[in-house]
């Protein structure tokens, strides 16, 4: 039987390798994938092109995966500091990279980002759209912005997010509301303007079977983008925010019946006490479809922070029901992130993706945790530092001020609770001057 996308596989009763090899890597049995895959609560975004792709499953019932956004811009226009980003998202082991750059032509850089990652790609394939047509936005067509999606897809990008569901209506209630921040996605007040400017409908939502069948022709899950998602706690779950949602479940059905993989992209910012609820509304407009957030930032007075923040919203987000997180770095709202920043940014994410995976009772989360346990309680410092997220990091700390005795370190030393009682445990007497 000939299929083109893994829903259709599944659909089919195919068991792709790729799901073999999600399978294996979440301790799920396949038959039970294929069929998650089958009705869309779980994908594996899997462009046939992508060929040095490691294929990674997103959805319930497996571990939270996390994304970071790179590329470049006007003002930061390297794309040699752009690969060692890459280079150290893959070696830090996040499981997604968005090439989300906006200037000049970027599909060199592209081309050679799938050529190498091992992770997931995904685009926003309207941020290229000035630079890769050379055109102004109001000149720009409805066919124009399909020329850019297929050119993205046949390159090899596994998912892409496309704004699709702020059409005239969500645009109507918009304008109603008392928002704050007005809309803070950079895709989405592309298409705001374009629409204001040209008076048409987003081309997005009004050709949608045709961009579904683009995508169905090379395995490109659709992230329905959230234009209208919160880019402040006042704006969080408005009039806006939930009309866009309504219509995004409605997409997610049509893509649904023409074998098309999706997900769904969610706030923003929002206050914790709104967090669970937004994730049970989101599945519940949704059918199911896996969640992929950015944050959510729970406080909007942290710049330099905003990865404490995302981290926060992250963590309670993922073990109420969104399946992705979108990395934040602590450049947040500043600037264009440095390889610093995206070490920040991914660790804090891992952070929060871990410990709701451990919320949510994902088989085999403990295990690691219960392992640098037991190393605490036999104070054995390498094995510490082989469990820790980032261990290097744990190594620094501990080596800049070395304690006397190799059996403690420079907080405690002597008095170090494990030290003592495992010297008590073992028949061995404590005598803190004397030593």
């Amino acid at each position: 039987m000939n299929y083109k996308t893994q829903m259709e596989a599944a659909k089919l009763g195919i068991i792709t390798k790729e799901m073999e090899t999600v399978s294996g890597k979440e301790k799920v049995d396949v038959h039970k994938l294929r069929e998650l895959v089958a009705c869309g609560k779980i994908v594996i975004p899997a462009n046939r092109n992508h060929r040095s792709l490691n294929p990674e499953g997103i959805g319930d019932g497996l571990k939270t995966k996390i994304n970071v956004n790179l590329g470049v811009s006007g003002d930061c226009a390297d794309y040699s500091k752009e690969f060692e980003k890459v280079r150290l998202s893959i070696e830090l082991g996040a499981e997604s990279i968005m090439d989300l750059s906006n200037y000049g032509k970027t599909n060199t850089f592209r081309k050679e980002l799938i050529d190498i990652s091992t992770a997931m790609i995904g685009t926003v394939p309207m941020y290229d759209a000035i630079g890769y047509l050379e055109k102004d936005l109001m000149d720009i067509s409805a066919k124009d912005f399909f020329k850019v999606v297929e050119a993205h897809a046949k390159e090899g990008v596994d998912f892409m997010t496309i704004h699709a569901g702020i059409n005239k209506h969500a645009v109507e209630t918009f304008k109603k509301s008392n928002r704050i921040t007005n809309i803070v996605s950079r895709g989405g007040s592309l298409l705001f303007a374009w629409m204001e400017m040209t008076g048409n409908e987003n081309p997005f939502y009004e050709f949608y079977d045709d961009l579904l069948d683009i995508l169905y022709e090379y395995d490109v899950t659709i992230s329905l983008g959230d234009a209208l998602r919160p880019g402040s706690i006042h704006d969080s779950t408005d009039a806006g925010q939930i009309t866009e949602l309504i219509e995004l479940g409605n997409l997610t059905k049509r893509a649904w019946e023409k074998n098309v993989q999706v997900l769904v992209e969610g706030p923003g910012h929002m206050a914790i006490n709104e967090i669970p609820a937004n994730m049970v509304i989101q599945k519940r407009l949704c059918h199911g479809a896996p969640f992929y957030v950015l944050g959510p930032l729970v406080t909007d007075i942290a710049p330099g922070y905003d990865h404490i923040t995302s981290a926060i919203g992250g963590a309670i987000a993922a073990s109420n029901g969104a399946n992705f997180l979108c990395y934040v770095t602590p450049a947040e709202h500043l600037r264009l992130p440095d390889l610093n920043d995206v070490k920040e940014g991914i660790i804090a994410s891992k952070i929060a993706a871990h410990a709701a995976d451990i919320a949510n009772g994902i088989p085999g989360a403990r295990e690691i945790d219960n392992k640098m346990s037991d190393a605490r309680r036999r104070i054995d410092w390498e094995d510490m530092f082989s469990y820790a997220i980032d261990g290097a990091k744990a190594r620094e700390y501990f080596e800049s001020t070395p304690p006397a005795d190799k059996h403690s370190c420079s907080m405690c030393g002597k008095m170090c609770a494990m030290r003592t009682t495992n010297k008590i445990l073992s028949g061995e007497k404590v005598e803190l001057k004397g030593e």
